[in-house]
């Protein structure tokens, strides 16, 4: 059968020898590498994510690499992931980043409306390093402990990208797992004021060497358009990055209205600007799309965002201690739970569910039906994680990346490691440049371009880059 019978978008694209069979990316001089040499384990999930692959075409070595890890990786965690166990991929094998960078040495500050101390983040060693909150003077650190409606967004941002795996025996870790944090709340679940992000940008600029920040994630937007020439929170953000603090804001969701505005500070020149894409949690690029994320141009004339990471279908943990948490406890326990078992564990969960507590007498079939609905619906992972979607969430994989670049190489500058991202990023088929920038950031291109800037001296960097 030929690639464009076999579901392919374009079978005569397979025809170039220096083409990888998956990606599609230019090899130049170098060459493929063979199906047959790839073991039967790692051959079944490439032709489990890519149906309509040959395995003639070959693929390139960052795929292999990628798929070599994947088997290692979910057979370890995820019992029976071969048979499709595993709902949502973890992002570091998503991007192919490279597991022995995870941000050591580097804080990132978080700007959102509100933080949990969230196990992730704090067991076995709590790396929370401050807590403020710039609408409450009277705010502590032991406030975190308490969760409230607030406590959502920003505990997921910061665990996304910084979190440890902790509640999942390692498998969601952000990629800047091993960072120290710096949470800056700059409002609430209800607004998010314009001049609140900016004192936030300000604090964070006058604490910048007493934490060691090197990189400030913004996963919240202003109240309006306006010139980064006048506008005082843009000139916030260009403060920090003139001051060595990169600063990474999320584009905005407003991608399928006519006017999709992207608002401050990510419309800042020096902020790095994320966009979403979907990549239809599969490890296949032929797949993957834009997710409805805000593209430029900026009142300025500046093309936005610059580059994308996973918008949708990304692990986040659950705050612990609320309603839903508990729901999504009770629904993984029925999940797992033999048949003769479930009606038991309903009846165990009192008002938890009020619609499982109506369906307990149904027959077992139809209890496995409403399970499986509600899980889907409620986009539950486990008891502890669920997938969620937004810039808001692809924003911070992408401070995670810088993390690592700077673990790699500390002495870069907030405009190198921006270069860096821009240059090694992959541009994605079909999609005008004006929506997507210069494309996928690639975690691993990046990290090994940050090292080939000037790496620090010794063994050990050299070491680490070669796993």
């Amino acid at each position: 059968m030929s690639a464009a019978a076999a579901g392919a978008p374009n079978g005569s694209l397979f025809a170039s020898p220096r083409t990888c069979g998956l990606c599609q990316t230019d090899l130049g001089s170098s060459g493929l590498v063979p199906a047959g040499v790839l073991p039967p384990e790692v051959l079944l999930v490439v032709l489990r994510n890519n149906p309509w692959w040959e395995k003639e075409s070959g693929l390139c070595t960052s795929c292999a690499l990628q798929f070599q890890k994947a088997p290692e990786e979910l057979r370890e965690k995820v019992p029976g992931y071969e048979t499709g166990a595993c709902p949502i991929l973890p992002t570091a094998l998503r991007l192919n980043a490279l597991s022995s960078y995870a941000g050591r040495g580097v804080t990132v500050a978080f700007l959102d409306s509100g933080f949990f101390s969230h196990p992730d983040l704090i067991e076995p060693r709590d790396r929370i390093l401050a807590y403020v909150d710039v609408t409450d003077a009277q705010a502590r650190r032991r406030d975190l402990d308490t969760p409230d409606d607030s406590s959502w967004h920003g505990m997921m941002t910061s665990v996304v990208a910084c979190g440890n795996g902790r509640l999942s025996d390692g498998l969601y870790s952000g990629l800047a797992s091993e960072s120290k944090l710096v949470l800056v709340k700059v409002g609430s679940a209800r607004r998010i004021k314009h001049d609140d992000i900016r004192r936030g940008l300000e604090w964070v600029l006058a604490n910048r060497k007493r934490y060691r920040i090197r990189v400030v994630n913004v996963s919240c937007g202003g109240d309006y358009e306006a010139s980064y020439l006048t506008d005082e929170l843009s000139q916030a953000a260009e403060r920090l990055a003139r001051a060595g603090v990169l600063v990474c804001a999320a584009a905005g969701n407003l991608g399928h209205h006519p006017r999709h505005p992207i608002l401050p500070p990510a419309s800042a020149p020096s902020v790095l600007t994320v966009g979403g894409l979907d990549d239809k949690n599969r490890l296949s690029p032929w797949t993957f799309e834009m997710y409805h994320g805000s593209y430029g141009p900026t009142v300025d004339g500046l093309q936005k965002p610059e580059v994308l990471a996973p918008g949708i279908w990304v692990a986040a943990p659950i705050l612990p201690g609320t309603p839903t948490a508990a729901q999504a406890e009770l629904l993984s326990r029925l999940a797992d739970a033999p048949d003769q078992d479930l009606r038991a564990l309903i009846e165990a969960s009192p008002a938890v569910d009020r619609s499982l507590d109506e369906a307990a007498a149904l027959p077992v079939q139809l209890l496995r039906q409403l399970v499986s609905a509600k899980l889907r619906d409620n986009k539950v992972i486990s008891g502890a994680y669920k997938h969620v979607d937004g810039t808001s969430f692809a924003a911070p994989i992408v401070s995670s990346v810088a993390a690592q670049m700077l673990e790699a190489n500390p002495k870069l500058r907030p405009f190198e490691v921006k270069s860096i991202l821009v240059r090694t990023a992959k541009r994605l088929r079909n999609v005008p440049v004006d929506r997507q920038g210069w494309g996928i950031v690639d975690a691993r291109a990046a990290v090994e371009a940050a090292l080939a800037a000037g790496a620090p001296e010794g063994n050990e960097t050299e070491a680490r880059a070669a796993s």
